[in-house]
């Protein structure tokens, strides 16, 4: 019978749904499947060399939220996120809206601001660190250029968070750039030119019509730089001293340290119960964040 005896509505709802089917079952296969396996995981006490894996319940979560590591990693976490998202949307707008005023090589200065985020986050990660050096690095020269004395950057408990989120919205201004020039090319411009015969200037044009307008693109900005920052890893490898997070764990994100735990201590379970703490966490804030930031607007 194949598609002959249906509809044309029902054949475009077959065609949708064979055409989401592939990335729905990506999506459950590898992703959903490894969260919930880790769940189960994280539940026995599974060693290598055991043929068996006892029941453990919540004994690897006791543990878990008794270890001070672990909490200084997922404070380091909330750092990143806190910090790193309003950073990100703030540069992401600022760009938006100057090149949303350029008239010429427009084009051009996309792709410059684009750049970064196609390139390697190992290869930026390293460029970072050889411009942040406490010794010799670029960013201390130019602050000893005007008299300040070198910074120890990289090498400071207090600094050193703050220098490897700054590399990220730097590699992410491009993505950002795009989604809000997107938005911005969506609002009418009646709206501004009514504003501007009302006597409005640019400071009450932006936060009267532009921000709000922007909502739904601020809400998916925030969505998806809230799952970035709480994901960080690739950053805080390569920049921190030798691997591990540091000075003092003061950089090492919730990933690194499940990531440390499974394939150096190669202790499995309780890394799953850390990848688990991690997935609730994400959930509640993608939910929450829903919640919170959208709102609609009409004019």
């Amino acid at each position: 019978m194949g598609l002959k005896g249906l509809t044309l509505n029902q054949k475009r709802t077959v065609w949708a749904w064979a055409t989401l089917a592939v990335p729905l079952l990506f999506f459950v296969i590898v992703r959903m499947f490894p969260a919930l396996y880790a769940m189960k995981l994280s539940l026995y006490d599974w060693q290598f060399l055991n043929d068996t894996q006892p029941f453990v319940g919540l004994e690897h979560y006791k543990t878990l939220f008794q270890d001070e590591v672990f909490w200084k990693s997922l404070k380091n976490t909330f750092i990143y996120v806190v910090v790193g998202v309003p950073a990100q949307i703030a540069v992401g707008i600022s760009i938006a809206l100057l090149i949303q005023k350029v008239n010429k090589f427009q084009g051009l200065y996309r792709m410059l601001y684009f750049i970064p985020y196609v390139t390697s986050s190992v290869a930026v990660a390293w460029v970072w660190r050889w411009i942040m050096q406490e010794h010799g690095g670029l960013f201390n020269q130019i602050l000893m250029s005007f008299g300040i004395p070198a910074q120890k950057l990289l090498g400071s408990p207090s600094q050193a968070i703050y220098v490897i989120i700054a590399s990220i919205v730097w590699q992410g201004m491009g993505f950002s750039m795009v989604i809000f020039l997107a938005g911005l090319e969506g609002i009418p411009q009646t709206f501004y030119e009514a504003a501007e015969i009302d006597g409005a200037n640019g400071w009450h044009r932006f936060w009267k019509i532009t921000w709000p307008l922007l909502n739904p693109t601020i809400v998916f900005s925030a969505l998806t730089g809230t799952i970035r920052y709480l994901q960080v890893f690739t950053e805080v490898l390569n920049m921190s001293s030798q691997g591990q997070g540091g000075p003092l764990n003061s950089t090492k994100s919730l990933v690194l340290f499940i990531y440390q735990e499974a394939f150096k201590s190669l202790n499995l379970s309780y890394a799953s119960a850390a990848t688990a703490v991690l997935f609730v966490i994400i959930l509640v804030l993608t939910v929450v964040q829903n919640k919170v930031i959208t709102k609609k607007f009409e004019y």
